[in-house]
């Protein structure tokens, strides 16, 4: 585990699949520094939120097999094209042991992933949903992310290692000349509710060279299976 990694801003355009129009969660530097710190050639590595598939590109490169899970049916075909070499399943992190059943055959080596951003205030669009309905609630998002990585715990062999890239956010809240900024800790919120079902083993501090808007602070959470 790294104190702090750094980081390109141009690397997130630069990797942006054709037709995309947000950057990716994280850098292909990124994944390929964590698989390659936290499994061995031939584990299985596992991305519950897959996104553009960044996890599972690096990882089946760095001669790992790759399993990911992803909500939206056209990111879900971006993986498969972007990482021929994996398992992407089509379905809902939140009900990830039924998802994987008959897909994951043998204990988790490393999870990689970065879980949909909420802000604690104005958000909302529900981030579980993949932001396509307007039940957000910032209590019920956390609630929800403990029970993903529940069944995170269960999927990982004991010694494995769980790594989430998540950031504190800043967003604008009130109304004309009383706008203020607003942070939402989220990576602690999170960091928080998985702890209940793994490990914390510390954090790795993601230092851009022009920070993300909207970030308060980015890290790599490192978690463990006792």
């Amino acid at each position: 585990m790294k104190p702090y990694l750094l980081l390109r801003a141009d690397e997130l355009a630069e990797e942006r699949p054709t037709g995309q129009v947000d950057d990716v969660h994280f850098t292909e530097a990124l994944a390929a520094s964590v698989v390659s710190d936290a499994s061995s050639a031939g584990d299985l590595v596992l991305d519950p939120f897959a996104g553009y598939g960044t996890t599972l590109a690096v990882a089946t490169r760095l001669g790992r097999s790759a399993v990911g899970v992803e909500l939206l049916a056209e990111h879900a075909a971006l993986c498969r094209r972007r990482a021929p070499g994996a398992t992407v399943v089509e379905g809902d992190a939140r009900k990830l042991g039924d998802v994987l059943a008959g897909v994951v055959d043998r204990p988790v080596d490393l999870v990689l992933t970065s879980p949909p951003y909420m802000t604690g205030v104005g958000h909302r669009e529900n981030a579980l949903t993949g932001y396509a309905t307007e039940d957000g609630h910032y209590p019920t998002y956390l609630r929800e992310m403990s029970e993903v990585f529940a069944q995170v715990a269960g999927l990982l062999r004991p010694g494995g290692h769980a790594v989430l890239n998540v950031a504190n956010l800043v967003s604008a809240s009130g109304t004309g000349g009383r706008r203020t900024d607003v942070v939402t800790p989220l990576a602690w919120d999170v960091g928080r509710v998985v702890a209940r079902h793994l490990t914390f083993r510390g954090e790795t501090f993601l230092c851009w060279d022009r920070h993300p808007p909207g970030h308060a602070g980015d890290y790599l959470l490192w978690f463990t299976k006792p």
